[in-house]
C-alpha cells in the first residue's frame, strides 16, 4: 500500500511539472536526489556494517546468547502466555538486542523467526495472539541504547558532536517502551476474550 501511495505522489508530482513547464527542474531534482542518495548509503553503510560485524561476532562467541539469557527473568514476565525456554524467547531476545545496538536491518531477521515462532504456539491462526501483539509493541517502541543510524547522519551532514543526541534518544525510547507496554497490558485486560 505505501508503495502505492509513494508511486502515486511521484506520478503527480511529475505530471504537474510536465503541464506547468518545468522538466528542467524534474532532471534537476532526479540527478540531485540520486546523488543525495548515493551520498547517504555510502556514510552510512560504514557505521551499519562495522555494527552487523559486532553483531556477528557476538552471535558467533556466544555472547548474543548470554545477553539472550540474561534478559529472559523480564521477557518471561512480558510474555506469560510463552512455555519457559521455548526459541521464540531467544528469538525476541535477540530481536531486541540488535535493535538496542540500532540495527533494525540485523534485528528483522530475529523478528520474523520470532513471530513465526510464536504463531506456531498460537491457537487461533487467524487472530494474533496476545505474546505476538506485545512482541510488536515491544519491537515498534524500538528500545535503542546507540541509535546507529541518527548518529550516521549526524556525521554526514556535518555534525561536530554526532553522539549528543544519545541521551535523548535514550530517554524517548524508554518512555516509548514503558508507554506502550502499558497500555498494550491495558487493552489485554480490557479485551481479555
Amino acid at each position: 500500500m505505501v508503495n502505492i501511495i509513494w508511486l502515486s505522489m511521484i506520478l503527480i508530482g511529475v505530471i504537474y511539472g510536465l503541464f506547468t513547464g518545468n522538466i528542467e527542474t524534474i532532471n534537476n531534482t532526479i540527478i540531485d536526489s540520486t546523488k543525495v542518495s548515493l551520498d547517504l548509503f555510502m556514510k552510512i553503510f560504514p557505521v551499519v556494517a562495522i555494527w552487523m560485524g559486532i553483531m556477528e561476532i557476538a552471535e558467533e562467541s556466544k555472547l548474543l546468547q548470554k545477553l539472550s539469557n540474561s534478559l529472559s527473568p523480564l521477557l518471561t514476565k512480558l510474555f506469560p502466555e510463552i512455555p519457559k525456554g521455548h526459541e521464540s524467547l531467544s528469538y525476541i531476545a535477540s530481536n531486541v538486542i540488535a535493535n538496542m545496538f540500532g540495527l533494525g536491518s540485523a534485528a528483522t531477521p530475529f523478528g520474523l523467526k520470532a513471530m513465526d515462532s510464536l504463531q506456531k504456539l498460537n491457537k487461533k491462526k487467524d487472530t494474533a495472539s496476545r505474546s505476538m501483539i506485545t512482541f510488536l509493541v515491544l519491537n515498534t517502541s524500538g528500545v535503542t541504547i546507540v541509535p546507529t543510524t541518527i548518529i550516521s547522519l549526524r556525521l554526514m551532514y556535518g555534525s561536530l558532536e554526532p553522539t549528543k543526541i544519545v541521551g535523548a534518544c535514550i530517554i524517548s525510547t524508554i518512555c516509548s517502551t514503558i508507554g506502550g507496554l502499558i497500555v498494550d497490558r491495558l487493552l489485554a485486560r480490557r479485551y481479555k476474550n
